[in-house]
């Protein structure tokens, strides 16, 4: 095999790929990347048998040929590379040249024969939407999925496709996230969990443009996003998902308006006094007009009010701060609402559409004084 392709090209295909090469492996073949130059176009390809991620490269083929590289050394070397173009050659045995300017390495390699390959596709059944759709969807969801691997399903994110509307939906057990995005065209039903791995990969791949598109295709195990020169294939989550639409309930005894950056940066200044270690709440005390926060921990204490448009009850109740902020984050109004039942109850967060809902349950704060 002979290739040649400009070092930032090269640099650009690996650190996609890279993403889906497996960080500890009982397959050493899984460790590699594998360059597939055997028909009319050079492709790198990784796969840990989770995920795997396939992307074109651009440039020249003087000889055809396969082989899988250590993925580590080879993008290390194409890195510290200069500017200018690679000259990749293999031999009978496998043994890779890498050539650019006055630099050459020479590296090991395995038979290309032997990589796992990423799974065929039917790609019948799917969407298509807007890159800087599916990037901001996935940041304005992605911090809620659970961490832990307690609960497989709570790891990924539910994409239903219903009445052309997709709805993406992540939850921890201590809160929900929920955003709704209208289709452009008339799509089938869907329901699938998508690994967060998958997601938080994907995201850092797309260019995030709104010109630029991502075709989104779903099997029975699989789910497959088409981009640009790229294709990446993630195994589903198995499993019904949790129901949720009986804890999206509508009543509320208090709502309130409230300027969202006044809000975020009030609770910001908040957390100065806590520690990560720390499950202090911030409490919210809703009076007449007027929010009074408080926080009060071993470092020291805060109390700060803010002015709101109220409707309904006054209501005192503790929230974990954390979850306010990364909820108000990734909202873009200027004002949010937010409703409120009982300082046990959750509160939700959510426009008047209902475009996005994020629902987060209170802490007792009784017991913590």
């Amino acid at each position: 095999m002979k290739l040649i392709c400009s070092k930032n090209e090269l640099l650009k295909s690996v650190n996609i790929v890279l993403k889906a090469v497996p960080s500890k492996t009982t397959m050493p073949i899984l460790e590699c990347i594998l360059l597939d130059a055997s028909a009319s176009e050079i492709k790198f390809t990784a796969n840990d048998m989770e995920l795997g991620i396939e992307t074109k490269v651009k440039g020249i083929i003087e000889e055809k040929g396969i082989i899988a590289l250590d993925a580590k050394i080879f993008s290390d070397i194409i890195r510290k590379l200069p500017d200018n173009d690679v000259y990749i050659s293999t031999d009978a045995n496998y043994n890779t040249t890498i050539t650019c300017e006055k630099a050459r390495f020479v590296i090991p390699g395995k038979d290309g024969e032997d990589f796992a390959y990423l799974p065929v596709i039917e790609k019948t059944e799917g969407i298509e939407l807007s890159q800087f759709t599916l990037k901001e969807v996935i940041r304005q969801t992605i911090f809620s999925i659970a961490v832990n691997e307690n609960s497989k399903l709570m790891t990924g994110e539910l994409f239903e496709i219903k009445n052309n509307i997709l709805k993406v939906v992540s939850l921890d057990g201590h809160r929900i996230s929920i955003r709704k995005i209208e289709l452009n065209d008339d799509y089938a039903d869907h329901k699938v969990v998508v690994p967060g791995k998958t997601l938080n990969e994907i995201s850092k791949i797309l260019s995030g443009e709104v010109e630029d598109k991502v075709k989104i295709f779903f099997t029975e195990n699989h789910i497959v996003f088409e981009f640009d020169d790229t294709v990446v294939v993630s195994r589903l989550i198995e499993g019904e998902y949790f129901r949720i639409d009986q804890m999206l309930s509508s009543d509320y005894e208090t709502k309130i308006q409230i300027n969202k950056k006044e809000f975020l940066d009030c609770i910001d200044r908040a957390t100065l006094f806590v520690k990560e270690s720390d499950k202090k709440p911030i409490i919210i005390n809703i009076e007449n007009e007027s929010m009074q926060l408080n926080i009060n921990t071993q470092i020291g204490s805060m109390k700060e009010d803010i002015d709101i448009e109220k409707e309904g009850k006054d209501i005192m109740i503790g929230f974990n701060p954390k979850f306010l902020i990364d909820a108000l984050k990734v909202i873009d109004d200027e004002k949010v609402t937010i409703y409120l039942v009982n300082p046990k109850a959750p509160c939700f967060i959510k426009d008047e559409k209902e475009s996005y809902i994020y629902l987060i349950l209170p802490v007792n704060f009784n017991s913590m004084r």
